[in-house]
Formats: C-alpha cells, sequence, structure tokens
C-alpha cells in the first residue's frame, strides 16, 4: 500500500490529466479529504512540487489557504525566470537542491553536461567555505542563472 504522501502526490497530479497546465488548490481541504493536517500538505507540495521536480507553487493566504501549482513548460525563457524568483523567495539554498535543479536544466539541455559539473563545483560546499554556504550558494547560483538567461 502507498503511503499518504504518495496518494496526496497522485491525486494534485490527476488534475493535471487534462492537459491544464495550472491547478487552484485549497490546502486545507485537502487536508479534510485525506483526514491529515495541512503542513502534511505542504510537505508533499514542497518535496514533490518544487521548481526542480518542474513546478512552481504560489501560495495565496487567506481564504482557506489556497496554492496555484504550475506545471513549468520545458523551455529556457519560461524555467530560469521561474527558477530566479523560487531562490528570491527562499533564505538559503542546500547543495542537493542546487544539484537537482542543475541535474533538470541538463536534462533539458539548458547546460550542457561540461556546464552543469562546472556549475556543481562552483557551488558545492568546499567551494564556498563560509559559515552562511546555504545563503550565499544561492546567491551565486542566482547569478549563475541570470547569466543563463543572457546567452
Amino acid at each position: 500500500m502507498a503511503n499518504i504522501s504518495d496518494s496526496i502526490e497522485k491525486f494534485i497530479l490527476s488534475f493535471f490529466d487534462d492537459g491544464d497546465d495550472s491547478v487552484q488548490l485549497s490546502r486545507n481541504e485537502l487536508a479534510h479529504y485525506f483526514n491529515v493536517s495541512p503542513s502534511q500538505i505542504n510537505y508533499v507540495l514542497t518535496t514533490r512540487f518544487g521548481v526542480d521536480r518542474g513546478y512552481y507553487i504560489e501560495s495565496r493566504r487567506g481564504g482557506g489557504g489556497f496554492i496555484m501549482l504550475v506545471r513549468l513548460s520545458q523551455d529556457k525563457e519560461d524555467l530560469l525566470p521561474a527558477l530566479i524568483k523560487e531562490l528570491d523567495d527562499e533564505n538559503e539554498l542546500t547543495y542537493n537542491k542546487a544539484a537537482d535543479v542543475v541535474d533538470r536544466l541538463e536534462r533539458q539541455e539548458i547546460v550542457t553536461p561540461a556546464e552543469a559539473d562546472i556549475i556543481k563545483s562552483a557551488i558545492s560546499d568546499k567551494a564556498l567555505q563560509s559559515v552562511a554556504v546555504e545563503n550565499l550558494r544561492k546567491n551565486v547560483f542566482r547569478e549563475i542563472l541570470i547569466a543563463l538567461i543572457r546567452r
């Protein structure tokens, strides 16, 4: 039997089956439907529907905690600005999350395998030896993405 997070993910993905690229959902209604806390819904959204996996989440405060979930297109013109916006909304960036995004950029041929290796090296803990490594990584990675838009 699938765990509850898998069930919630499949349920949310079913809304995209008709070809829509965005879905508006109520966090509270989903939590009620699955008999879980809204934090469980947040967990599924953040771990399975991030930009690194091809989705963008826009929270709408009030009104029952509505969220807009947008499936990102595969083109550079939409993806890179969405990645930058997500970075701007974060306080820090772990290496693993950044590496997942770099892998996605490589799969979509936005960066070459050699460029992906260079980016990963530039944002590694070893390269960024600092007390605030996640914040520094976020800023460096943001600038790399902006440079990719310009080329």
